[in-house]
């Protein structure tokens, strides 16, 4: 797959990893990432902020399940303003991309 870190918006590079297998939707089946985070890791992320205002950012994560061919994308808002358990999830996970 392409750079995604090079794509102009978030719905580019949500097509982009839907064309490439991403399929399911951890914003909806957000249980199953929360319950097991060990399970999953993130192959790619794209974060996109606002020209006019930086509080318009939003992350798209590219992620798949270790020992699965299951693949599918998280959409976040700005990182900072979510709490609890999808936010240490999401910071563990991010953690563990970047070793």
């Amino acid at each position: 797959m392409e750079n995604i870190n090079n794509y102009d918006s978030a719905s580019v590079a949500l097509d982009k990893l839907k064309d490439a297998g991403y399929i399911v939707d951890y914003n909806i089946e957000l249980e199953t990432l929360i319950c097991n985070p060990s399970n999953f890791k993130i192959d790619y992320i794209y974060r996109y902020e606002g020209d006019s205002n930086p509080d318009d950012e939003n992350t798209v994560y590219g992620i798949s399940e270790k020992n699965s061919s299951n693949k599918g994308v998280f959409v976040l808002g700005n990182l900072s303003f979510v709490e609890g358990k999808v936010r240490d999830v999401i910071l563990n996970l991010e953690i563990e991309h970047k070793q």
